[in-house]
């Protein structure tokens, strides 16, 4: 038995195959092979095409079944992990209004100060966990307030992940995580956040049909059969947000656990059995993917924007012909500091971790004479795992402690320089992971359709890769470039 898993992000779509007994990934694919279209028309907006997910995902599951030459009758079951905050708005024939406006799009941050202030601050954080923020909630007040003719042909809004399972069923649906995820959940009363969108001017009813995380939540429809040349007695059995998912896909489901990523944004994510949360709301808690009104398990994440996306861009502007690895080894010949250069990663609109301020990326310390490219690329390393830090600092003040880090190796975590700085400014252990958000929807697949039988079950074939642990020798020059960077932000923010 075969059983599928769709990463739906914003830079691409990857689709994994995974063979249940043995948990291998036996075929996987993205598309597209350059980064997906984020349409801005505006300084602070972006948006994307739900189609253009859709697209995508044909490509690279065509690509997944001529690979593994399998039956697609024996694919069971499909788990979908998706791009979080995004709001997706369909009318009555489940066509979509305008395009998605996408998580790393500030424009409702205003809005959703507002509603904290009038709700009540300390009313939002204990029934929502967070202030209504810049999430999907403020979004859709968004488009009521300026483009009021899309709003009243909303039928039901969705996240992408809930798109693309509409796609392939037919029926609109959504999970508690994923309305945490929006901020229209309220953990005190178990239901919708009938407060804020009180406060919003929203109908209850423009929500889905919410269903389990893991649960069989549709068959494939025939025309998605037919489009996608699988079975309709394929089942879709998982959904969640890219960043729970990463946690699900690396066994973080408990309290004191701690998964990140470091792609186009980065995160830390920490699981928690206790209702906490940040009053600034610079981190957010979350329903994780396990969460019930009997096991409480939280997620606390604190979220990059300008994570990856800083390294590609650097790469354009520096060494557009030179490959990742060498632009790599030129940044680990650079001592630590990078000879007084600092390089703050806030160039990808407003950052929750500085109260959703826009700061723009800022770079200082720049002398004509001794630096050179090395120097750029080493101190935005450097500069990306300092605002993890800067961050995991506010998250330890909640009792989220960063002890040992799991994360896939991918990304930025193929960089030795970034692994040891964060080893080393954050004293944890880091151990690297076979795994990805594609493969980990997959096996979450299997659980919701009952293949497996526990997370344990589901996870045997997790394969430690590598351990980076703090190097002790060079801890204090690492908190000293900490410090310089830090101050560094301090004066731009104030």
């Amino acid at each position: 038995m075969f059983l599928l898993g769709f990463d739906i992000g914003s830079s691409s779509v990857k689709v994994s195959l995974v063979e249940g007994e043995s948990g291998e990934c036996v075929a996987s694919s993205f598309y597209p092979k350059q980064e997906m279209k984020i349409t801005t028309h505006k300084v602070g907006w972006a948006e994307q095409e739900p189609e253009l997910w859709w697209d995508n995902l044909k490509l690279a599951l065509k690509d997944v079944l001529k690979e593994s030459r399998i039956n697609p009758d024996n694919i069971a079951s499909i788990g979908i992990s998706y791009q979080m905050h995004g709001l997706v708005m369909v009318d009555k024939n489940l066509s979509v209004i305008r395009p998605a406006i996408i998580w790393c799009d500030s424009r409702a941050a205003s809005i959703g100060n507002r509603a904290f202030e009038e709700i009540g601050e300390q009313r939002c954080l204990t029934n929502l966990l967070n202030s209504p923020g810049n999430f999907t909630a403020s979004k859709l007040k968004w488009v009521k307030e300026n483009e009021p003719e899309n709003f009243s042909k909303a039928y039901k809004i969705m996240l992408p992940g809930d798109y693309i399972a509409m796609k392939l069923t037919g029926i609109p649906q959504t999970t508690v995580s994923g309305l945490s995820e929006g901020i229209m959940w309220n953990f005190k009363e178990n239901s919708i956040a009938g407060m804020l969108f009180e406060n919003y001017g929203f109908s209850s009813e423009i929500i889905p049909e919410i269903v389990p995380t893991f649960a069989v939540q549709g068959q494939l429809s025939k025309q998605a059969a037919t489009e996608l040349g699988l079975s309709s007695k394929t089942t879709v059995s998982y959904r969640a947000g890219d960043q729970p998912n990463n946690a699900l896909s690396l066994n973080v489901l408990n309290p004191g656990e701690i998964a990140t990523t470091a792609g186009t944004s980065g995160v830390v994510y920490g699981v928690s059995d206790e209702i906490k949360y940040d009053p600034l709301s610079r981190v957010n808690t979350f329903a994780h993917v396990n969460h019930s009104v009997e096991n409480t398990r939280l997620g606390v994440l604190l979220c990059i924007n300008g994570t990856g996306i800083l390294n590609a861009w650097l790469k354009r502007m520096v060494g557009e012909n030179i490959s990742y690895a060498e632009l790599d080894q030129m940044a680990y010949e650079i001592p630590i500091g990078s000879d007084g250069i600092s390089i703050l990663p806030f160039g990808n609109g407003a950052e929750r971790v500085l109260n959703n301020k826009n700061i723009g990326s800022v770079f200082s310390g720049i002398n004509f004479n001794i630096h050179q490219k090395g120097h750029l690329l080493r101190a935005a390393q450097e500069g990306i795992v300092f605002s993890f830090k800067y961050g995991m600092d506010i998250m330890q003040n909640i009792g989220i402690n960063a002890t040992v880090i799991r994360a896939g190796k991918a990304n930025m975590f193929l960089s030795p320089t970034f692994r040891n700085t964060l080893a080393g400014i954050s004293g944890a252990t880091i151990e690297l992971y076979n795994t990805d958000g594609s493969i980990g929807a997959a096996r979450g697949a299997g659980v919701g359709t009952g293949y497996y039988k526990s997370f344990g079950e589901a996870f045997t074939n997790l394969k430690k890769l590598e351990v980076v642990e703090p190097e002790t020798a060079k801890i204090t020059k690492y908190r000293d470039a900490y410090e310089t960077w830090k101050n560094q932000l301090e004066s731009v923010i104030k």
